[in-house]
């Protein structure tokens, strides 16, 4: 028996036939109380319609409010909170402009965790404001000091930044937010992971007393609600996490594999993962710089366009792995979890955890690259023997159901059935596929990094966190620009190494005396080296 509610049929439609009932309207940011240049703006670049997490923000945020926000990566809180912001300041090409009394002060503060974040946040904000003229200055470390001085001189309705930076300029008195009357922490929990709210309080206390704040958090551990204790009043919890439980929040459209690998095997079993078919954008994640910047080599010397980003890489190579990235000049990205953090790149079909994630939180963020806006992803992760209990407790929070990954070889035939790979596929690609520009092809944008790593600037000493002005200048692990110190103390490299995942190597101090023909000089004092 057919079902008659979707079966066509030729009947007529009798006069007094009910219709059907219409569906709802679609809401718009029309339908909001938000400036028509900002929704003409939207309108342009293809925004029309708000996410969940904006539908629900928006009504609270325009009406001053403060707000709570729990919402992933990826859900589309950036114009959930910069739409309110863009609404609120007062523009040069607003009618008031010429009587506002606060012209080129800072009127709007967002403070997120990495570079990354702060870039894609304030390239958002840009193009949302583009028709109202908001000046929008995005302040972090890395860069050179003075074009973002001057950027301040000139004048900005927003401020968009790391900790770091914004603490360094603002105590330099370059970075004015006592008239900040709208305040937004994106990603606090990565903050908190990070060490930086002793710093966002500060800036906190320089902003405006009456001032509405935004806290935007995936996770709410204690000194995140304590920090909003403190500094929000009665504020409104938005909770947009979709319909899975607050630890279980692997993307339902990415299909996870497991397996046992040996680490003489990796990156042969990784060379052959790399050649399957349909395989698009990739992201591989790896918990050390080192071992980011030797797959990444690996991967070169073996035909593949990739690139890699981490604490080690100056601003300038970090920006230009991610450019190119994005812009389909390489397709694999190489990455440790801190650099990682806040990249948020479209159609990335494979992920790959060359080395086992720390724990269930970063193994959701990691997977979470791909299987994005309605598309289909793949994750595999490497486990070393030495990580099984490790990943045991990582499958145990997560209730993956895989407490024992199959021992895989690149050889074996269950990964090439998994994956998907052509029946003969090698360790390298062949050159007839070779056809991406590669990292070089992608320019080096002279960012006129100091070079400084620690000492000067709270930026410097972070590494591959907020700051890190310079560091290496090593793409993968050939020199990049010349960002590099020359002079690292011991304990310099075991701060930047134990941030990054790499074991930190105690300082170590050898006395020598000083000898003449083998033997001790008269009045040869030890000196230390």
């Amino acid at each position: 028996m057919t079902n008659p509610t979707t079966e066509p049929t030729d009947l007529p439609v009798e006069d007094d036939a009910s219709p059907a009932t219409p569906p709802a309207p679609e809401l718009t940011f029309a339908d909001f109380d938000v400036h028509p240049d900002i929704v003409a703006s939207l309108a342009d670049i293809g925004i029309v319609h708000p996410f969940p997490i904006q539908a629900m923000t928006l009504p609270v945020a325009l009406g001053g409010h403060d707000i709570i926000g729990q919402a992933k990566t990826g859900t589309g809180k950036t114009l959930g909170f910069g739409i309110p912001m863009l609404n609120r300041v007062v523009s040069p090409t607003d009618e008031g402009w010429a009587t506002f009394r606060h012209q080129g002060k800072p009127q709007a503060l967002a403070v997120a965790p990495t570079r990354e974040l702060a870039v894609q946040v304030a390239a958002d904000l840009e193009r949302a404001g583009r028709k109202r003229g908001v000046r929008i200055a995005t302040i972090y470390g890395g860069r050179a000091f003075e074009p973002q001085v001057e950027q301040l001189q000139r004048g900005v309705e927003v401020v968009v930044g790391t900790p770091g930076r914004l603490l360094d300029l603002a105590k330099q008195g370059h970075l004015d937010l006592s008239h900040a009357s709208i305040v937004v922490l994106d990603e606090a929990d990565e903050m908190l992971d990070l060490g930086f709210l002793p710093d966002v309080e500060k800036l906190l206390a320089q902003t405006a007393p009456t001032r509405q704040m935004m806290l935007f958090s995936a996770t709410m551990p204690g000194a995140v609600v304590a920090l909003a204790r403190r500094y929000m009043g009665q504020p409104t919890h938005i909770r947009a996490m979709g319909d899975e439980t607050e630890n279980k929040h692997t993307v339902k459209a990415t299909t996870q594999y497991v397996y046992r690998a040996h680490a003489l095997d990796k990156v042969e079993m990784l060379a052959r993962i790399l050649q399957a078919r349909d395989r698009g954008l990739t992201i591989i994640f790896s918990r050390t710089k080192r071992t980011a910047a030797k797959v990444a080599d690996e991967l070169i010397d073996r035909g593949f366009a990739a690139g890699a980003i981490h604490g080690d890489l100056g601003q300038g190579a970090r920006e230009q792995a991610l450019r190119a990235f994005r812009n389909g000049k390489i397709d694999i990205l190489v990455a440790t979890d801190v650099a990682a953090r806040g990249i948020d790149v479209e159609n990335v079909t494979h992920v790959v955890n060359y080395q086992c994630p720390e724990d269930e939180k970063t193994y959701v963020h990691r997977i979470g690259r791909t299987g994005r806006a309605g598309h289909t992803g793949t994750a595999v992760t490497f486990v070393d023997w030495d990580d099984s209990p490790r990943w045991g407790l990582i499958n145990k929070m997560l209730d993956l159901g895989i407490p024992e990954p199959i021992e895989t070889y690149s050889s074996s035939p269950h990964l090439f059935t998994d994956l998907d790979i052509p029946e003969g596929t090698k360790g390298r690609l062949p050159r007839d596929q070779r056809t991406r520009a590669g990292l070089a092809a992608e320019e080096l944008e002279d960012l006129g990094e100091t070079g400084q790593r620690a000492g000067k600037g709270r930026d410097g000493g972070r590494g591959g966190r907020d700051g890190g002005r310079g560091g290496r200048g090593r793409s993968g692990g050939s020199r990049s620009e010349g960002g590099r110190s020359q002079a690292r103390s011991d304990s310099e490299r075991s701060t930047d190494a134990g941030r990054d995942g790499d074991t930190p190597r105690p300082a170590r101090s050898r006395s020598r005396r000083r000898t003449r023909g083998g033997r001790p000089a008269e009045g040869g004092a030890p000196s230390t080296e």
